[in-house]
């Protein structure tokens, strides 16, 4: 089917949740360039509320009002709430940006993906650290061979902010995020850039899930706080990551280090201006450095080196990103729901092992 193109003058957004991802997405599209053409909450009032921070130009009560109201419909709200409204913008023939995880399922993610497919439209997932400047760089070293053949990658994400039986949200609730917390919010995260930086994918899982607080806010949890996950690779690769909710001190740790023949690179997302390279005889701290990075992680540091960039330049540069893509571009890893799906596969793999305690095979 032929590709959906929108005119470049024209990333008419419709952001459906006003929480502090709705938020996030409002900010990237007006730095892309696009208006937030309608807006839709929780509720009417939550939406009014919160229409002149997000720069919205109308409020909508009614779904399908708000999708008409757009070329892109921006899908921020609870993970069950994904589908419907993903699959009624697909209907309509509109892009879509989904929050992840995609869907609180595999089939239902696959259904959302094949559904975008049929259509022609634009489908992104907003698996946002891959547009760190330093993630590309640490890409395109693996890419030309200078890490040598890959053997071992390892990791973490690691926050605190269920930390406490009294911490609670939305996502707690399998009923709602799924019925994965941590591996859905944030694990996938980690296994999304170790697949993206590697080219190499994740055949084998052997989790174990672990719930710190069984009780919150006086309602017994069934959703976990911890994985531990080890893994094994299409290309030969061993590994392990560990993903908390309940760190203490650990506010949005994403680490990831990968060993090769020749050397080793390891990202910190909180120290993100920087790439650590090991070497049998010196280390090296690579600066973010527009001048001397390879040309991807090049296009993507926005400031000279020496002025920060972060989470939220990450998200602009996904939704520019995006917005080339509608425009008929195709740059290069752009996530989008085929990625989604991958992750929803993953968690189904996680899940399995953990429930057997055994090794589980990754759907392809």
């Amino acid at each position: 089917m032929a590709h959906v193109t929108i005119t470049r003058r024209d990333y008419r957004a419709a952001v459906i949740g006003t929480g502090f991802m709705g938020r996030v997405h409002a900010r990237a599209i007006a730095v892309a360039g696009g208006s937030v053409a309608g807006l839709m909450g929780s509720s009417p009032e939550r939406a009014r509320a919160a229409a002149a921070d997000l720069r919205a130009e109308a409020v909508f009560d009614d779904l399908e009002a708000a999708i008409d109201a757009a070329d892109v419909v921006h899908v921020c709200v609870p993970n069950h709430l994904h589908a419907p409204i993903a699959l009624a913008a697909i209907a309509a023939g509109k892009h879509v940006v989904c929050e992840k995880p995609l869907a609180t399922d595999a089939p239902t993610a696959l259904a959302m993906t094949l559904a975008a497919e049929k259509a022609g439209v634009v489908a992104t997932v907003p698996f946002v650290y891959r547009f760190h400047p330093m993630v590309r760089e640490a890409r395109a070293r693996v890419a030309s061979g200078q890490i040598g053949r890959l053997t071992l990658a390892h990791g973490s994400y690691l926050q605190d902010w269920l930390l406490r039986p009294g911490d609670d949200n939305w996502r707690v609730d399998a009923d709602k995020g799924g019925a994965l917390r941590a591996f859905g919010d944030i694990g996938s995260h980690w296994c999304d850039l170790l697949e993206f930086v590697t080219g190499d994918r994740i055949t084998a899982v052997n989790a174990q899930l672990a719930t710190a607080n069984r009780r919150r806010s006086g309602r017994d949890v069934s959703t976990e706080d911890i994985v531990t996950l080890q893994f094994a690779t299409a290309a030969g690769m061993v590994g392990s990551t560990v993903i908390s909710q309940v760190s203490a001190g650990r506010k949005n740790r994403l680490l990831l280090e990968i060993s090769g023949t020749e050397s080793t690179l390891a990202f910190d997302q909180e120290r993100p201006e920087t790439l650590w390279i090991g070497g049998r005889d010196q280390n090296a701290i690579v600066m973010r450095d527009p001048d001397r990075l390879s040309p991807d992680a090049a296009r993507l540091a926005r400031v000279p080196a020496g002025h920060a960039q972060g989470y939220q330049d990450c998200f602009d540069a996904f939704v520019a990103d995006t917005r080339a893509a509608t425009d008929g571009d195709a740059p290069d890893g752009l996530p989008t729901f085929a990625d989604g799906l991958r992750a929803a596969n993953l968690a189904e793999a996680v899940f399995a092992s953990a429930r057997t305690r055994d090794w589980a095979e990754v759907p392809r």
